[in-house]
């Protein structure tokens, strides 16, 4: 695995998050298709968390000390916790762009990390600085994503028109 291209990809999708992020109005980043699903600030709001508690700082201890346990967290009650939807969206923004910049420069920064240094988790096994790493990245396109598709599904409803002509979505 080519690390430095995983970093440079982390890099790259700082600018595609900000231009997925930017510019929105209230409605557009508060829009539901459905209650069961996100908003674009819920999806921000997570974004900002998943950088700082849970890639950033597992990638941390594993390289750190793979030994050490690692924190827990659960990110399914964040939204309610944590007031997801209460928060303010451009603020969000702005600390989602600068921990993005945080971590790429932290990466950056490593002389010869041990990316093979694994953790033995509980549950689901090994898992390597590495592994982190790649499903750090993987987690970006997933949410990437999402966002498009929060946006696709924001334009039907405001346009009110069928945009199947478009294509499949």
């Amino acid at each position: 695995m080519v690390h430095e291209n995983i970093i440079g990809n982390l890099l790259k999708n700082k600018d595609v998050f900000k231009a997925l992020l930017r510019g929105k109005t209230h409605e557009e980043y508060m829009f539901k298709p459905t209650s069961d699903k996100w908003c674009m600030l819920e999806v921000l709001c997570h974004l900002v968390d998943e950088e700082k508690e849970d890639f950033r700082t597992r990638v941390e201890y594993v390289l750190r000390d793979p030994n050490e346990p690692l924190p827990t967290f659960d990110p399914t009650e964040w939204p309610a916790s944590r007031n997801y939807t209460g928060q303010d969206y451009e603020a969000k923004v702005a600390e989602f762009l600068a921990e993005r910049q945080k971590s790429i420069e932290w990466l950056e920064s490593f002389v010869d990390p041990k990316w093979d240094n694994t953790y033995q988790h509980p549950k689901l096994g090994s898992m390597s600085a590495e592994l982190f790493l790649a499903n750090w990245l993987a987690h970006d396109y997933i949410h990437i994503r999402q966002l498009n598709r929060l946006a696709f599904e924001y334009l039907q409803h405001q346009s009110g028109v069928d945009l199947s002509y478009a294509g499949k979505f």
